[in-house]
């Protein structure tokens, strides 16, 4: 089958990174797959284990088309060897590839939308620029925020948000889906502008 795009949400396996900062990739495909399913289309979940993920295809008018969406199960730090696989085995070139992921450097509720780029730090994006040997795929960037005492990244980004940016962080994964439909229907620009919507 000839996806349109393939999706990926990055985060950490198991229920003790349920919810964390360093989860929102996996939180937006949870929320892009109860969309579609409340908008009558279909999310199918398919065997991922060949490429250490859950996924699911997705069929919708919301995203004109047929996707693959994926949650490496491979842990954050090693996420291009679940993505590499994955696009090799459906003949899906990084072009087509989306990778959600927090954001450090973007305060929390707020989202951006680029091409290709440097990780800044981000270990997931680091790994799976390695594997792919490029780093010009898609990004769909949740902002998280910097942690208010300096150099205190790691349990920042494995720990949950405050009371105050739990909502603005649960508001930005909804908005986040219409900037994934809006890149599915007509492309970056269209997804940048829907960011600031």
């Amino acid at each position: 089958m000839d996806f349109s795009g393939v999706l990926v949400g990055l985060g950490n396996p198991g229920p003790t990174y349920d919810g964390t900062r360093h989860n929102c990739g996996f939180a937006l495909v949870e929320h892009l797959l109860q969309t579609v399913r409340r908008e009558g289309g279909e999310a199918q979940e398919v065997s991922g284990n060949k490429f250490s993920c859950h996924l699911w295809r997705v069929r919708s008018s919301l995203l004109g088309g047929v996707w693959l969406a994926a949650m490496p199960q491979t842990f954050m730090n090693l996420s291009g060897q679940c993505v590499q696989p994955l696009l090799a085995w459906h003949k899906v070139s990084p072009d087509r590839l989306l990778v959600a992921h927090d954001e450090l450097d973007i305060p929390p509720g707020e989202l951006r939308f680029k091409l290709g780029g440097g990780n800044a730090g981000h270990n997931g994006l680091k790994s799976i620029q390695q594997q792919l040997g490029t780093p010009d795929f898609y990004r769909l960037r949740i902002g998280i925020g910097r942690p208010p005492v300096r150099g205190d990244v790691s349990n920042w980004v494995l720990g949950r948000p405050s009371p105050e940016d739990a909502p603005r962080i649960e508001d930005a994964l909804a908005r986040a889906v219409k900037v994934v439909c809006a890149f599915a229907d007509k492309g970056l620009e269209a997804a940048v502008r829907a960011c600031r919507a």
